[in-house]
């Protein structure tokens, strides 16, 4: 037993070790694979090492093929002619239809390499109805993969590569799309049922929670919903994953066993065979209707695994047939490793098993209060480290909501979905009580929701805290009767209690985020912090505010936001204004353009000055008499430390500059600039760039973004006077940190520091003209 246990670490390890590569081993090294697998498995000596070389060499191979083929960079932005077939659930935004398609050919132009075989298009205006399952030959523009890059952020990147997507784009309307078949498929039944939930249901608050529940499909949950989700630490319960497959099986099991016995079967086969086949055929009913997600996949191996050995006579123990579905899983696929879900479904049986070794009370609430008090605990170091908090009261939530989901809104979900393929009456009336289940429900979460302190948020602990934490954990969690458990939480404290570094007094750090095309930046000082714009808002549930610089203050340890300077009131600079604000109420705000923000902003003119810490901060433009309008009347920042000063222009444009130039000459030298409105040609003159005389140049721009920013002759501009220029598109987010007597500025930047080997570089600014 001891062999499996560490041999499916020693595997985990060597993926582990090539998930945080920034490159893949060279295929010649894949050949080692077959040699050294029986050394792996029945190898006396080296047999861990062996294991382990295995798990990364495996790793590597599942990355390579994930990878290829990759859209060639010739192809970006040019127009495509693709035949392929819609996979998945197509998914409307407005008047946009997204959706994914298998490519099975390219057919014009038709020499070059081939296609990715997934890709993920957004068809706006004017999409036809779009059908799992039909195919099409469509026209289409395409790019690589390509998100945001910022600390504390969500890799969009990675997210598309573990989904084996290898372009998005969208489609062209000339030369006509051209349906040319369909497939009865899985997603084509799953999208029927879809329709026929909503037409049964009508418009209904938790209709989206219930699609999410029968069909795996969470992408109609309206965002205030999540948010209470999330808050609560139920998010899970509407994530189909191994709490839903386990439900579905454990009902199959309990009631084919029972039947069998009851009809005499039995003697011609085993009840408890009969009844562990039954549960298996229907949690994989259930996976399949669920999309077979890779949460769901994962869950599915899992009960596999136990009821496979249940079938086969065996006699397993809990944690060996935990330990070989997650070497199961990790066989399947690599990539889970990069899941946060891998960690919380597999970490959450580990410690039912691990505490309930010693302590728990055997029957009733007692025993299901200490379960959830004891996964909280066990989670609460992943939770800080994936997402830099965890929720509080999440043991009180889910001790009412896991069994009130599970046994009543769950089985009415799965009938009442199953009913309306047969009797679309009897499918609502069923899905009408499973959606009155959640709204009895609800209050209850919203309560312990608005609870003041519900959320621990904490700064992304480095990972020599990670070790301590796991052992402290172990510690706290142990059986009665171990000594020294309550030194357990020594090891959690520095975890908890981390914080990072904040700038010396006089010193400034200067980060521009990674927003796309837009800006959003984060100027730190000893004990301040100062935002300057927040990037764009892409719909009513995505903007950066809350998908960037949230997170990224929350990863900094950042708790206040003194001051909020809205530059102007174009949407790539104002659109994350409200989401920054909800999570930090009390910043003061300065802005061209107060009116748009909430009571109390103040206009940003001229003259406005202050200090902290040994920073100076001054607005230089606009002016008092306010003639500037649009992109002329952003707010200009100049923010002043001991070693130099960074400048922020917004999106001035040629007529400012010159202003500025006639008004406050003096004081436009910087160090660093980020250049006016993104490096367009209306901007950047050379007398205006002879007057700051930087030594580096940050271009706020995003990848292939509409507009061309930066402008070929800007860059040319800056190349001229000899000046460093950085990109976000091609760095993600750029620090500087500006230390009195330093050599030079240092500057990292997050695609360089976090490069992983599914990121792909787009050529950097100064090699673009």
């Amino acid at each position: 037993m001891a062999r499996v246990y560490s041999g499916t670490f020693a595997f985990l390890v060597g993926i582990l070790a090539l998930q945080h590569r920034a490159t893949l081993p060279h295929a010649a090294w894949l050949l080692l694979l077959p040699a050294l697998l029986p050394w792996a498995i029945a190898g006396r000596r080296m047999r861990l090492p062996a294991a382990c070389a295995v798990g990364f060499l495996w790793a590597a191979l599942y990355g390579g093929w994930l990878l290829h083929p990759s859209l060639d960079p010739a192809l970006e932005g040019r127009d495509l002619r693709l035949a392929g077939c819609i996979v998945g659930l197509p998914q409307a935004h407005g008047r946009a239809v997204r959706f994914l398609l298998r490519v099975q050919r390219r057919l014009r132009p038709a020499a070059g390499a081939p296609p990715p075989r997934r890709i993920r298009l957004t068809w706006y205006r004017g999409a036809p109805e779009l059908r799992a399952g039909d195919c099409w030959r469509l026209t289409v523009r395409l790019k690589r993969p390509h998100g945001f890059q910022n600390a504390g952020g969500f890799d969009y990147e990675g997210w598309l590569f573990r989904n084996g997507i290898g372009a998005t784009g969208y489609v062209r309307r000339h030369p006509a799309a051209v349906r040319t078949g369909s497939h009865r498929t899985l997603d084509r039944l799953r999208q029927d049922l879809a329709q026929r939930m909503d037409a049964a249901l009508g418009p209904r608050p938790f209709n989206g929670i219930l699609r999410a529940l029968a069909l795996g499909d969470r992408r109609a949950i309206p965002r205030a919903q999540r948010a209470v989700l999330k808050a609560t630490g139920t998010a899970h319960l509407v994530a189909i994953s191994g709490l839903h497959i386990g439900l579905v099986a454990g009902f199959a099991l309990y009631a084919i066993g029972a039947l069998w016995r009851v009809s005499g079967a039995a003697g011609l086969w085993p009840a408890p065979r009969a009844a562990a086949l039954a549960a298996l055929a229907a949690a994989f009913g259930y996976a399949l209707l669920a999309g077979l997600s890779l949460p769901t996949r994962r869950a599915l191996i899992m009960l596999a695994v136990a009821l496979g050995a249940l079938l086969c006579g065996r006699a397993v123990t809990p944690a060996r047939a935990l330990c070989l579905a997650l070497l199961a899983v990790l066989i399947w696929d690599p990539t889970a490793v990069l899941s946060a879900g891998l960690w919380l479904s597999f970490g959450a049986v580990a410690v039912i098993l691990y505490a309930g070794a010693g302590g728990l009370a055997r029957h009733g609430w007692r025993a299901w209060t200490g379960i959830q008090w004891r996964i909280a605990l066990g989670l609460l170091p992943v939770l800080v480290i994936w997402f830099q908090q965890a929720g509080l009261l999440a043991p009180l939530a889910n001790l009412l909501a896991v069994p009130w989901i599970g046994l009543v809104v769950v089985p009415l979900t799965l009938v009442g979905t199953a009913s309306i393929a047969l009797h679309l009456s009897l499918g609502a009336y069923l899905l009408g009580l499973a959606g009155h289940a959640v709204a009895l429900l609800w209050p209850f979460l919203e309560w312990v929701a608005a609870r003041p302190g519900t959320q621990w948020v904490q700064a992304a602990p480095p990972p020599w805290t990670w070790g301590p934490a796991a052992l402290g954990t172990l510690l706290l969690l142990a059986p009665r009767g171990v000594p020294g458990r309550w030194l357990g939480f020594l090891y959690l404290v520095p975890m908890l209690a981390w914080t990072p570094p904040a700038p010396p007094p006089g010193e400034l750090w200067f980060t521009l985020l990674d927003v796309g095309q837009g800006l959003a930046a984060v100027v730190r000082t000893h004990d301040h912090v100062l935002v300057y714009d927040t990037g764009p808002r892409f719909g009513p549930d995505f903007d950066t505010g809350a998908a960037v610089l949230v997170p990224y203050l929350r990863s900094r340890g950042i708790r206040r936001v003194d001051r909020l300077v809205v530059s102007h009131g174009d949407n790539d600079h104002i659109g994350g204004a409200a989401s920054l604000l909800e999570r930090f109420p009390a910043a003061d705000i300065l802005s061209s353009v107060p009116a748009r923000l909430p009571p109390g902003a103040e206009p940003c003119r001229r003259g406005r000055h202050w200090r902290w810490d040994g920073v100076e901060f001054r607005i230089l433009h606009p002016g008092r008499k306010g003639a500037a309008r649009g992109n002329d009347a952003s707010c200009v920042l100049r923010v002043t430390g001991a070693a130099g000063a960074v400048l922020l222009t917004g999106d001035i444009e040629a007529s400012a500059e010159r202003i500025l130039l006639s008004d406050v000459p003096r004081d436009l030298r910087a160090r660093v600039l980020v250049v006016p409105h993104h490096g367009s040609r209306s901007s950047s003159t050379p007398a205006f760039l002879a007057a700051v005389r930087p030594e580096l140049a940050l271009f706020p721009v995003g990848y292939r973004n509409r507009f061309h920013f930066p402008n070929p002759g800007v860059i040319a501009r800056y190349r001229a006077a000899g000046v460093r220029m950085l990109d976000t598109a091609a760095e993600g987010a750029i620090t500087v940190r500006m230390a009195p007597g330093a050599r030079g500025l240092r500057v990292s930047t997050r695609r360089r520091s976090v490069r992983r080997y599914w990121h792909w570089r787009a050529p950097p600014v100064r090699a673009r003209e």
